[in-house]
């Protein structure tokens, strides 16, 4: 096992990462209290069910898998379960999934009683490489992505590789697309890896700890994104307008990927597009882009008629850049069309 330690002051928190640690979870965090496991339909019933039989007094409760349960209703539901199972500022909320069942199970956490503990336990490549730290959490309002949310650290991470088995090779290629994104910006030499290497399931802990650890001192530096923060959105501005004009056709990472095209210099546009086409990721337009960029208007890095930009020139070294977004959209039609 692998420990990292996030420093934020009272905040700090460890993040556990290995093979079989969600077997001795209660060594790791205390489960001796009322606990809320929430998880989603898509989630293996055995991840959840084995953080419960650790528990003192646990309870699970499941959501719908997908983007369209990322709302208030959902939320409004999850509290109401917490608040039926007589929870106290003194339990604890763990989110046993994907990016989407942390993002609200954060958020609720955030909310009940104006604050209790969270744990993290990620069953998704994409949410261990990328939004299992960090403490950004939230849901989607009127079909925009993240509007509402807050910033809430979890108080311990858990990462089990062998949760990722039961993912098909699609979704473990979407996680790789948050982990290229994170080389592309600030570490070179992990993206020469994507370059020369066929990654496996041995490489798995390996990369997940090397995407976390160039989140981590980001976060570190600047935990509330006024900042340089604001470089982890690499691909993301346009990835989330993609997302949104879709229809669930392209997962997360897949949109990320075709985001962070136009966004880089030419001769690490070309490079990026072999390794996402090596890596079975989409490079080509199969979206309304027109649509997509209409969106990016209502995306949290928008300020008035201007927007925060992430640049890639050179590998390892990104760069956060404000363009107008008249000026964006030439860009990315530049690039992609």
């Amino acid at each position: 096992m692998k420990t990292m330690r996030m420093n934020l002051g009272n905040e700090s928190y460890n993040i556990y990462i290995g093979y079989g640690i969600s077997d001795e979870a209660e060594k790791l965090i205390n489960l001796d209290r009322k606990v809320i496991i929430l998880t989603d339909t898509g989630v293996p019933k055995e991840y959840s069910e084995s953080i419960l039989n650790k528990c003192k007094d646990g309870k699970i409760v499941t959501i719908q898998m997908g983007e369209g349960a990322k709302n208030l209703d959902t939320v409004s539901y999850i509290l109401e379960q917490m608040l039926d199972f007589n929870m106290t500022r003194s339990d604890v909320l763990v989110a046993c999934g994907g990016g989407m069942v942390g993002d609200i199970g954060c958020f609720c956490a955030s909310l009940y009683m104006r604050g209790i503990d969270f744990y993290n336990f990620p069953t998704t490549l994409l949410s261990a490489v990328d939004s299992s730290i960090g403490g950004k959490c939230g849901v989607n309002f009127k079909s925009v992505k993240n509007t509402v949310g807050a910033f809430y650290q979890p108080k311990a991470v858990v990462i089990d590789p062998a949760f990722l088995k039961t993912l098909d090779k699609r979704q473990i290629n979407e996680g790789l697309a948050e982990v290229i994104k994170m080389s592309l910006t600030s570490d070179g030499e992990l993206f020469s890896f994507f370059e020369n290497n066929d990654v496996g399931e041995g490489d798995y802990e390996r990369i997940i700890y090397s995407a976390l650890d160039i989140k981590r001192k980001v976060v570190e530096e600047d935990e509330k994104e006024t900042g340089i923060r604001k470089i982890l959105n690499f691909g993301h501005t346009l990835g989330h307008g993609i997302e949104a004009t879709c229809d669930g056709a392209l997962y997360h990472g897949e949109c990320v990927a075709l985001g962070m095209i136009p966004m880089c210099g030419a001769g690490v546009r070309d490079r990026l597009i072999k390794v996402l086409e090596k890596t079975g990721l989409p490079t080509k337009l199969s979206f309304d882009l027109d649509k997509a960029l209409s969106l990016v208007v209502h995306d949290k890095k928008c300020r008035a008629d201007k927007i925060d930009i992430v640049v890639v020139d050179e590998v390892g070294k990104g760069r956060i850049q404000t363009v107008k977004t008249a000026e964006f959209s030439e860009i990315v039609k530049k690039a992609l069309i």
